[in-house]
């Protein structure tokens, strides 16, 4: 072996001692602590119901003349963990013209529409047609578990003038209730 291969298994013999002498001396103090954390949503969950808590909200109303109306109660539940902001009424309808002779008269412009609250008697829509119905805030600040019971009225407004032309129309009605979240806040 020569001189150079010498020298090169001394210097690693030497490095390879001290690594191992240093390596198995050496020490320092740790702690480690771990947190366990959960993030949840909330759940915003309205619930419609009639007067009876068990029934449908069913508003049907079949074979109407000027002058009829029919007086419903809803309730609307805060079955979710979260408050409301607001629970808005939307409408959206179709009116099918059987005769066709409506001449671009809105059939919807004849059924106007009254929302009360039950509790604190509040109006929120007196006699506004059922074509201008849109956009209704309900309730405002409703926490989990509570509920706000209203009272709405729908008439087939009599005009005193000949409504012949509606005779067998159908109108189509879809409400839509929505409950919108409080604001994002620090927590």
């Amino acid at each position: 072996m020569g001189i150079k291969k010498k020298l090169g298994m001394g210097i690693a013999s030497a490095v390879l001692g001290i690594s191992l002498i240093g390596g198995g001396t050496f020490a320092y103090f740790n702690d480690i602590e771990t947190t366990n954390n959960t993030f949840a949503a909330g759940t915003l969950d309205l619930n419609l119901k009639g007067v009876d808590d068990k029934e449908n909200v069913d508003l049907n109303l079949e074979n109407l003349k000027p002058g009829d109306w029919k007086v419903h109660q809803v309730r609307l539940y805060n079955d979710g963990s979260l408050s409301f902001k607001d629970v808005t009424l939307n409408t959206e309808y179709k009116v099918k013209d059987v005769q066709g002779d409506n001449n671009g008269e809105d059939f919807a412009d004849h059924i106007v529409v009254s929302i009360m609250d039950l509790v604190s008697k509040e109006i929120y829509a007196e006699n506004v047609p059922l074509s201008e119905l849109d956009e209704i805030v309900l309730s405002e600040n409703q926490e989990p578990g509570d509920r706000t019971r209203f009272r709405m009225d729908f008439k087939f407004h009599d005009n005193g003038k000949d409504q012949n032309k509606f005779q067998g129309d159908t109108l189509n009605l879809d409400m839509t209730f929505e409950a919108s979240q409080q604001d994002g806040e620090l927590r």
